[in-house]
């Protein structure tokens, strides 16, 4: 609702664009924290009113959005809200977690009067910057019904996928098969160009055939093909991390999940090999013979 006094919690790089929009759009006041002094000053022009620490955002807030790292973030940040009595708090994580984790934590604040919904997001920094991601929201009808009109003004698709931790599972499958459709790329590239395709013609004719995809277009195109991996993207390590998730989701559900534990094993060795904090498609590299044993260059 655009009278709910508004904490947001996590200014990264997804989380800073994020809090930007609402602020920029919602009518109410928005009281935000990051851990990080620069992260806090990259909003200093918004509308946001910048507190020192976490505690200062939730003063106020009907609601509480948090954008963290993962399970253990957002977990100890409702710990501290169990502690701190603020029955009636609605908090929204679009952070990407776990499904346990996201169920584990609505039990939690529910014992103290507060409300949960996870709401993964997906897409780009540019997609956030634009306001135009696409947000999964695990929740009750009634609290998705209250909170869609806030995350429509950070996402240009918001999906109600089931109760809480729904959200978590339809991000966590999401995710994990682009990292597998990026490692499948990858191994066809590779084969492609020791073949004697260049990997601008190959591209250029799958892309015209049923073989084209988002990740082709996108990761293939953008990243893979100028083999350009910046380190300030979604890095390997990362991917590890949401992979476990969707492996642990697999685990939960009795359905093996082969396609996804080959890519966890590709992006572990990229990490093992000193790339971790490279992004993702780097996965190229390790594929095609080009990234070096640990100490070594890509």
């Amino acid at each position: 609702m655009e009278t709910d006094g508004i904490g947001f919690i996590g200014l990264g790089v997804m989380g800073g664009p994020m809090c930007r929009n609402l602020a920029a759009k919602h009518g109410g006041e928005l009281r935000a924290f990051d851990l990080s002094a620069p992260a806090r000053e990259a909003l200093r022009d918004s509308r946001a009113t910048l507190v020192e620490e976490a505690a200062a955002a939730v003063e106020g807030a009907d609601i509480l959005f948090l954008s963290l790292p993962g399970a253990a973030q957002v977990e100890a940040v409702c710990r501290d809200l169990v502690g701190a009595r603020r029955p009636g708090l609605l908090v929204v994580d679009l952070s990407t977690t776990t499904v346990s984790s996201a169920r584990r934590t609505a039990a939690l604040l529910e014992g103290a009067g507060m409300g949960f919904a996870d709401a993964p997001v997906a897409r780009t920094r540019e997609a956030a910057i634009r306001g135009e991601l696409s947000i999964m929201v695990g929740a009750s009808a009634e609290v998705f019904a209250r909170i869609h009109p806030l995350l429509a003004h950070i996402g240009s698709e918001v999906t109600h996928c089931g109760g809480v931790g729904t959200g978590q599972a339809v991000k966590l499958i999401n995710n994990a098969l682009v990292f597998e459709h990026t490692a499948a790329l990858a191994e066809m590239m590779a084969i492609g160009e020791r073949s004697g395709v260049a990997p601008a013609v190959l591209l250029e004719a799958v892309s015209r055939g049923s073989g084209d995809s988002f990740v082709l277009r996108n990761h293939g195109r953008k990243a893979m093909l100028p083999r350009d991996f910046p380190e300030r993207a979604f890095p390997s390590q990362y991917v590890l991390k949401d992979i476990a998730g969707v492996l642990e989701l697999a685990g939960d559900t009795g359905i093996p999940a082969r396609m996804a534990e080959t890519a966890r094993d590709y992006y572990a060795e990229v990490v093992r090999r000193g790339q971790g904090s490279r992004y993702f498609p780097v996965v190229l590299e390790l594929i095609a013979g080009r990234l070096d044993e640990p100490g070594g260059n890509a």
